[in-house]
């Protein structure tokens, strides 16, 4: 029989579903994956139930319902001062992957560069590859992950056809700074390239970071196509609700890769999510409120078992340094280890990069969890590491 696709032959199984087999396996405390382990807010949920009802259960418009798109346009009015007409300018996709996806067919051909900024979202190589473009990656590094001005400006060149990023950034809690999103901005229009924005955790901000959308930079409307999600906002990552906001030259294109992807979205979830981004500013606020709490809570309780934890400033996610522990070998053995041993998962942070030379001593750790659940996790470790 005649081979296969050769690049998707090559793809073994993600990091994510061999750790939470484990997890699983083991009983273990999953905080590998990020994904919340309660519902969002209940009115979000019984507005889906209401609208699975009103007999509106066919297919809806391709690019998403009116109600979901105008919504989407007054959010990005209201919280970053966008002037945005939803129904020109905003396609509802099946899940922020799929609108990463779709950006990205919209505007790159076979043999165009993308730059993408490592560790990174285990899609975006694999993406950019099947589309026949070509990953030009810059690497940041632990512990404070700023951007190298100059090995960015060395990532573009004649044959860059977009940037792709996400800010909030997992897994390292990077919020991006106006000063590093001007000199992204300065490089997007002398290269004359587009900005692939992954914004999913936009709302997950702490400590007073504020992000800001490359969209609200100057001449930045244009190029840029900025993605969101429902999922990481409600905090309901099982609906698989996101949008890309874009120009009018561009939305037509992330449209027809949709329509060519997965054509619509359920009907009643895109309502719903509707009359959640109306919510009032005091749920937004507690979305970072909550949040930060429990990354407090994990972080203090890490770093009193001996882990040197890094500062994480946004999204569901902590890294920390596992060498103080004495632990003889790399980041996925330990993570296999803590799975095993004590009842613990984590994400060992070298799968999130694609270059050789890796850091090997991190461990990525999901906070967005109950309050007790991340206690017993922390208290499963301590007593494992203090019985070494």
């Amino acid at each position: 029989m005649r081979g296969a696709n050769s690049y998707l032959g090559s793809i073994g199984t993600t990091i994510f579903t061999v750790m939470s087999a484990l997890a699983t396996e083991y009983r273990a405390i999953n905080l590998g994956q990020g994904f919340p382990d309660t519902d969002g807010p209940a009115d979000i949920v019984q507005a889906a139930c209401d609208a699975l009802r009103d007999g509106r259960n066919q297919y809806p418009p391709m690019p998403g319902v009116a109600d979901l798109r105008q919504a989407v346009a007054a959010a990005n009015r209201r919280f970053y001062g966008l002037d945005i007409d939803g129904m020109r300018d905003v396609t509802v996709t099946s899940g922020a992957t799929e609108a990463i996806t779709a950006s990205l067919m919209a505007v790159v051909d076979p043999g165009d560069e993308v730059v993408l900024i490592e560790p990174l979202y285990d899609t975006y190589v694999p993406v950019v590859r099947m589309l026949g473009g070509i990953p030009r990656i810059v690497r940041l590094s632990p512990p404070h992950w700023d951007l190298p001005f100059n090995e960015l400006a060395h990532a573009f060149g004649a044959n860059t056809k977009a940037i792709l990023f996400n800010s909030p950034m997992n897994p390292c809690g990077k919020v991006f700074t106006a000063d590093e999103l001007g000199f992204i901005a300065d490089l997007v229009t002398r290269h004359d390239t587009y900005a692939i924005c992954d914004e999913v955790y936009e709302h997950l901000t702490f400590d007073g970071a504020r992000h800001i959308p490359l969209m609200t930079l100057p001449d930045m409307g244009q190029r840029t196509m900025r993605i969101g999600s429902a999922g990481k906002t409600f905090s309901l990552t099982g609906w698989k609700v996101g949008y890309v906001t874009a120009n009018a030259a561009l939305t037509p294109l992330v449209q027809k890769a949709h329509q060519n992807l997965t054509f619509t979205t359920a009907p009643n979830l895109q309502r719903a999510v509707a009359v959640g981004l109306a919510k009032d500013d005091a749920y937004f606020a507690s979305l970072s409120r909550n949040l930060q709490a429990r990354r407090d809570q994990l972080a203090q309780g890490l770093a009193s078992i001996g882990f040197s934890v890094l500062p994480t400033h946004g999204t569901y996610f902590l890294t920390a340094d596992f060498t103080p522990l004495g632990f003889a070998g790399d980041d996925v053995a330990f993570c296999r280890h803590i799975t095993e041993q004590a009842g613990v998962t984590a994400i060992p942070v070298s799968a999130f990069y694609e270059q050789p030379g890796a850091p090997r001593h991190y461990a990525r750790f999901a906070f967005c969890k109950r309050l007790e659940v991340l206690q017993q996790a922390i208290d499963r470790l301590k007593s494992h590491f203090a019985a070494r």
